[in-house]
């Protein structure tokens, strides 16, 4: 089975764990900088993102819900949800049966609080040939997609 796990957001990431073959494919999010009034920002590439998502032929995926939080500007938020809708957009222009669910609940099945660090951790041991893809901070994005694709497989093999 291949499950693709998905961090969603500019700098989030995707994970597709094939279980009949025991590996894990790990990709940044697509996005490029986009010019928006005088700033420039990371955006998800929507083509790119399905090119990806099409490349993958996951039979399943497992996205983490999100939404706004306190205190985030209204730029942010935006562009949050923007990035999150694509995802939601392409999984099901592809037709690819999507789960979403709260960070609170795959989390806990992992016994993970909110320490980024954390998931980088756990995601090199259950992942030892893709240690060196969760070394950096900046990484927290491929270990949280790569734990979400986990979380999804065993939520699938159990039920």
């Amino acid at each position: 089975m291949r499950v693709l796990g998905v961090d969603p957001g500019a700098t989030g990431a995707l994970a597709m764990l094939d279980t009949d073959l025991d590996a894990l494919v790990l990709a940044d999010m697509p996005s490029a900088l986009v010019r928006t009034g005088k700033a420039r920002r990371r955006q998800v590439s929507e083509t790119w993102l399905a090119d990806l998502v099409r490349t993958y032929e996951p039979d399943c995926a497992w996205v983490e819900r999100v939404h706004s939080l306190p205190g985030q500007g209204v730029t942010s938020s935006f562009s949050f949800g923007l990035a999150y809708g694509l995802v939601r957009g392409v999984l099901a222009a592809l037709q690819v049966p999507a789960t979403f669910v709260t960070p609170n609940e795959w989390k806990r099945a992992l016994h993970l609080g909110a320490d980024k660090n954390e998931a980088r951790l756990i995601a090199a041991r259950l992942f030892p040939a893709n240690a060196q893809s969760f070394v950096r901070v900046s990484d927290d994005g491929r270990a949280e997609a790569a734990l979400l694709a986990w979380f999804g497989s065993r939520q699938f093999l159990s039920g």
